[in-house]
């Protein structure tokens, strides 16, 4: 099959086919409600409904087995509720099918108005969703009900007691109710076990899916499969090889109207503790003994379970100057736009290899990526050391690519060198491939009842133990960002501490993307 024939293949099923799973014999259950609650807003406009759209789209859900119902405050019709979110699913250059296919998803939306702690509104939503189970003749016990909640973190504990007390399913001819929490899972380790204990007193953890997005992405997926698939990089991964690893997220822009939001929590918070570390334990992480969820997540807890304490002075923290010109942002805020963290992991395949986990924003790019970078070659006899170290890199957004940096001859009747790279550049490899978004991918996992990428409990909370003494010395004005100017790179002192750290930065080379 050529690069540019790839195909992807239309599935009815909602099961996951790929490995064989311990309840394959549980009958296939009956109708499935989707309930977004706090649908009228931007997280469900913007990520939520068109992550449904795209999976109706493909045939993962079927308008005879499927309905999706919004909830939230706002008193509005089904009609107004689908106007609201028709732009975000379609726009004006898509083919007359996809309208079609449009106007039937959008059938099958129903909106419900109700508060998040009365059980008024919630009666109202269980009396709609029944009706639904009813019109599929769905077997009481049977049939699925999913609740997203598109919501601050304030509100859910109060949503939680609601669902259980009015809107749960019976469960016994294969039915199933789970719940779906967004990010932030609290400020600090004590609010996330308190949050923590609040939900689980009510769903059991396989109930609760706890979603992480960037553990959605096509190339972080790929982490799994790269390392444990390919012979080549099993004895290269370790202490002995490696000297280095970044794992990188920048954006070019600043908060841009959320900066009372984001002061709240700042980059650390709101980047490095949760995205940045799940990427982290997937870099690090042991093989596990299969790819049951289960055995997956036990590894990445071992990963955060060997991880020591943070030294302050391998932190650099930066604020991007005119942070604070905005409105809603404190006159004097403390809170990091930009931070850069060491983090040490003691276990034998990585003691001594520093892990600098980088995230900022108003810097001078975007992207978000895994640097691996090699020791240098013993017996250097090209005496080509200072044009750089061997690196892989993955780069997980935008231009999707992995791409390994090596030393190699320059063309011609010298023997001179260059850095040079193989590349996998997905857009020219896959060509016709769509990237599915993170999103479709999670809410498919959280209907087939796969939790592998999803944080659990105790994951979470050994997450909060690495950087809740670090969050609690800015917060107490112990430790100070330092200011950047917007469209830089950070301060100059983040650059010091990599190169502290063992980090050699290649100079005259760029990594082009390739082009079709």
């Amino acid at each position: 099959m050529g690069s540019g024939q790839w195909i992807m293949e239309k599935r009815s099923s909602l099961r996951n086919d790929s490995f064989s799973r311990d309840n394959d014999n549980v009958p296939e259950a009956g109708c499935l409600s989707i309930i977004v609650l706090g649908a009228s807003g931007d997280l469900a406009k913007k990520k939520t409904f068109p992550a449904l759209f795209n999976l109706y789209r493909q045939g993962f859900l079927q308008s005879n087995e499927v309905h999706i119902f919004g909830y939230a405050r706002t008193k509005i019709s089904d009609d107004e509720l689908r106007n609201r979110i028709r732009g975000y699913l379609i726009n004006d250059k898509s083919a007359p099918g996809q309208l079609e296919q449009l106007s039937e998803f959008l059938q099958l939306i129903k909106y419900v108005s109700g508060s998040y702690d009365t059980e008024e509104g919630f009666q109202l939503l269980d009396k709609e969703i029944s009706a639904h189970e009813s019109s599929k003749n769905s077997l009481e016990g049977s049939s699925r009900r999913l609740f997203y909640f598109a919501l601050p973190p304030s509100v859910y504990p109060s949503v939680s007691r609601m669902i259980k007390k009015c809107c749960m399913n019976r469960s016994d001819l294969g039915g199933w109710t789970r719940i779906v929490v967004e990010k932030p899972f609290g400020k600090d380790l004590d609010s996330s076990e308190k949050l923590s204990a609040q939900i689980g007193e009510l769903f059991e953890e396989p109930q609760i899916y706890r979603i992480d997005h960037y553990l959605g992405k096509e190339l972080v997926q790929n982490l799994l499969v790269l390392r444990f698939a390919n012979r080549m990089f099993l004895p290269l991964w370790n202490r002995d090889n490696i000297d280095n690893v970044q794992i990188v997220f920048r954006e070019d822009f600043g908060t841009e109207g959320r900066g009372g939001y984001f002061d709240e929590y700042g980059i650390i918070r709101d980047i490095i503790q949760n995205h940045l570390l799940q990427v982290l334990c997937l870099v690090a992480m042991e093989k596990p003994v299969s790819l049951k969820p289960e055995h997956i997540r036990d590894e990445k807890v071992k990963v955060l379970q060997s991880v020591l304490p943070i030294k302050d002075e391998e932190v650099v923290l930066g604020q991007y100057d005119g942070y604070r010109d905005d409105p809603t942002v404190p006159d004097h805020s403390n809170t990091p736009t930009f931070a850069t963290a060491v983090l040490r992991i003691h276990n034998e395949r990585w003691e001594g290899v520093p892990f600098i986990l980088k995230a900022g924003k108003a810097l001078n790019s975007r992207k978000a990526e895994i640097r691996i970078q090699f020791k240098d070659v013993p017996g250097d006899i090209f005496k080509c050391k200072k044009q750089g170290r061997n690196e892989f890199v993955i780069r997980l957004q935008p231009s999707e690519a992995m791409y390994m940096k090596l030393t190699v001859k320059q063309p011609g009747l010298e023997m001179s060198t260059a850095q040079s790279e193989l590349d996998l550049s997905y857009r020219q490899r896959y060509q016709g491939v769509t990237i599915p978004e993170a999103y479709e991918r999670l809410i498919l996992d959280t209907i087939r009842g796969d939790q592998q990428h999803f944080v659990r409990r105790d994951e979470l909370k050994a997450a909060w133990e690495i950087f809740t003494p670090l969050l609690h010395r800015i917060d107490d004005g112990e430790m100070k960002p330092l200011p950047y100017k917007p469209g830089s790179r950070g301060p100059a002192e983040a650059d010091e501490l990599l190169s502290k750290v063992g980090y050699v930065q290649t100079h005259g080379y760029i990594w082009i993307p390739p082009t079709l």
